[in-house]
């Protein structure tokens, strides 16, 4: 998943950024309420991770303008702030969850994952795209019981296809989910033409299908057969 941590503690935001991308999620990070609100409105997060103590502002303000722009992030609120007030006012403006300081990284990572199956995957952990079946906790892709090996990248490629089954996506918003948001000042784009490609081949090896549809000029789709 890309996400968003917007921390002010220089040290907590350092071992965040460390251990969920050790767990293969892509972390952008905030330290104060400006950057924070810069980055929400110039890119796309599948959930901010927000502390409610900012230099600048609150956590809470930057829920509320996510929610009023109708930005389809989930947000999880992390904070010391531990009372049963503090719990309902961040779940009532429309947090997905909240969690209190201090807090195990494992349980968070368990919680946005849990948040990425109840919103993208139905529940599960197994992801079914006709032959293919993608297991989201060991990461890997089969196809009839055949593991299909993918880089680390062509994994990430298929499962973000996969979220935005039957939409067009363009070679900017995989760029920013792959490789985050200051991708696309290098101007090039052939790395995505690159993997996309390289996936299709593995995929289409194994399942005789070619399920993703290159629409010229705007993207790529996927298609399920």
């Amino acid at each position: 998943m890309k996400l968003l941590l917007v921390e002010d503690e220089p040290a907590l935001l350092d071992e965040l950024e460390t251990y969920l991308g050790e767990q293969g999620h892509l972390c952008e990070r905030a330290a104060t309420f400006h950057e924070a609100e810069d980055k929400i409105l110039l890119y796309h997060y599948d959930m901010v991770i927000l502390d409610i103590t900012l230099p600048g502002g609150s956590g809470l303000s930057i829920l509320k303008l996510l929610k009023d722009k109708d930005l389809q992030a989930g947000v999880l609120i992390l904070s010391a702030k531990d009372s049963l007030t503090d719990k309902l006012a961040g779940l009532e403006l429309g947090a997905d969850d909240y969690l209190t300081k201090p807090f195990y990284m494992e349980e968070l990572n368990a919680r946005i994952n849990a948040f990425q199956r109840r919103t993208s995957f139905s529940g599960s952990n197994i992801i079914t795209a006709d032959a293919l079946q993608i297991d989201t906790q060991a990461k890997e892709v089969t196809c009839n019981g055949r593991k299909i090996n993918l880089t680390k990248k062509e994994y990430e490629l298929l499962l973000y296809f996969l979220v935005n089954r039957k939409r067009v996506v363009s070679k900017e918003s995989i760029a920013a989910h792959l490789w985050g948001d200051n991708y696309d000042m290098t101007g090039s784009y052939d790395i995505i033409y690159t993997h996309t490609m390289n996936l299709r081949k593995k995929i289409s090896k194994f399942t005789g299908e070619d399920y993703i549809e290159t629409v010229y000029g705007m993207g790529y789709k996927w298609i399920d057969r």
